[in-house]
């Protein structure tokens, strides 16, 4: 498996964290966001995210930004992509139990790197239910998007 992953300037510590952790656990890490903490758009980073997910080059992504607004925003206007805010572990159990969400967007100024490492590892580990939710998912697109 291999997961993209990409930050502005206020992930760029949290990342490694993530990184570290993926790749100890032998998951193959795409990185498109920056490595330092000079301030960028997050936009820029967040964009070959989703297109690695949509395109099927990644299995899943990580993104992390300030409030994980921006980045969850840019996210969603890719078809197929369905990132999920989330700043507590039963929020990223359901967004990928109920939601099949395929994107977790980590608001890097209102969680801890410990808390975002458990987010990771519920993310990875938790499987979409389908069923009734799978009725629910096929309505999010919107074919003029």
């Amino acid at each position: 498996m291999n997961i993209a992953i990409g930050n502005d300037h206020a992930g760029t510590t949290y990342k490694f964290k993530i990184v570290e952790y993926l790749k100890g656990i032998g998951i193959e890490v795409i990185n498109f966001g920056t490595d330092d903490e000079k301030s960028m758009d997050y936009p820029d980073a967040i964009h070959p995210v989703a297109e690695a997910v949509e395109s099927g080059k990644a299995a899943l992504g990580i993104i992390i930004c300030g409030s994980g607004n921006g980045a969850a925003m840019t996210a969603n206007h890719h078809k197929g992509i369905r990132a999920a805010l989330c700043w507590n572990n039963e929020l990223v159990a359901l967004a990928r139990l109920h939601n099949d969400a395929n994107i977790l967007s980590i608001p890097a100024r209102f969680v801890t790197q410990g808390d975002s490492l458990e987010f990771v590892k519920t993310f990875l580990k938790t499987k979409f239910e389908g069923g009734r939710h799978q009725q629910r998912i096929d309505k999010i697109p919107i074919d003029n998007c």
